[in-house]
């Protein structure tokens, strides 16, 4: 499995740092985490076409996570692209389904895609929930972001596995579900002293990685008032392991 961050910042638009988005290659096709503003270009300069994407995962509703799901269904809609569209699957939160409804409303039939191309699976907001794919398993864990926020863990054909958070503050939950995943990505938000419930600091995410005994750690979601700081040595202070401050387009290996 193969994982290319295509954007490792947020909501703030940033010139160097795309919204949140990640691409997983090396399943029956490519699969994306996440679709924030901007995410269609960003598949478009590594070279991958958003009509060869299999399946997209969200892990929570918010604008800086989504945006270009409007994008991503109107440009399926493009005739010759969905003459010759196969099928995918779109799966998120318990409420995605009603969330798209709510698009269909302000955009009417421009992103209306047809159930025999687009599937829709929904996981618990309530409990862990689990499915099992064409060449890897996934398990989902709601965390403490907003009520339909979840975590994803991929364990992949070869025995390895990786756990995105999405947006969480800390939490035994995220500890407990990235128990010694080969690698953990985290969401670094904000400086330390200037954290707000619902997000981590970069001690926060060296903590949660310590206590998970991740040997592996990719931090990512960045505001501009932590890119000022030195994110490095404030998670060193927790975390031993090996640590990765994301870039977008960064290309990693499992």
């Amino acid at each position: 499995m193969r994982l290319i961050i295509l954007g490792s910042g947020t909501g703030v638009p940033l010139s160097d740092r795309a919204s949140p988005s990640m691409a997983l290659l090396g399943c029956a096709k490519p699969i994306l985490f996440d679709l924030g503003p901007g995410t269609l270009r960003q598949l478009s300069r590594i070279g991958l076409r958003h009509d060869q994407i299999g399946q997209i995962f969200l892990t929570h509703f918010h604008p800086d996570h989504t945006a270009d799901l409007i994008h991503f269904l109107f440009a399926t809609r493009y005739p010759p692209v969905l003459r010759k569209r196969e099928p995918f699957m779109l799966v998120g939160p318990d409420g995605l389904a009603a969330f798209l409804m709510k698009l269909e409303k302000a955009y009417g039939k421009w992103i209306h895609i047809s159930p025999e191309i687009m599937t829709v699976e929904e996981l618990s907001i309530l409990k862990p929930d689990r499915r099992t794919y064409d060449r890897f398993e996934l398990h989902s864990q709601p965390l403490k972001h907003t009520r339909q926020s979840l975590a994803y863990r991929v364990n992949g054909p070869e025995g390895k596995s990786f756990v995105y958070s999405g947006d969480t503050g800390f939490c035994k939950e995220i500890v407990d579900f990235a128990r010694n995943t080969d690698l953990l990505i985290l969401e670094c938000s904000l400086p330390e002293g200037g954290g707000v419930e619902g997000h981590l600091t970069p001690s926060e995410a060296g903590r949660i990685a310590a206590l998970a005994r991740a040997p592996r750690l990719l931090l990512l979601h960045f505001y501009p008032e932590v890119l000022e700081t030195d994110m490095a040595r404030e998670c060193r202070k927790v975390y031993e392991g090996e640590l990765i401050l994301a870039q977008d387009l960064l290309h990693l290996s499992l």
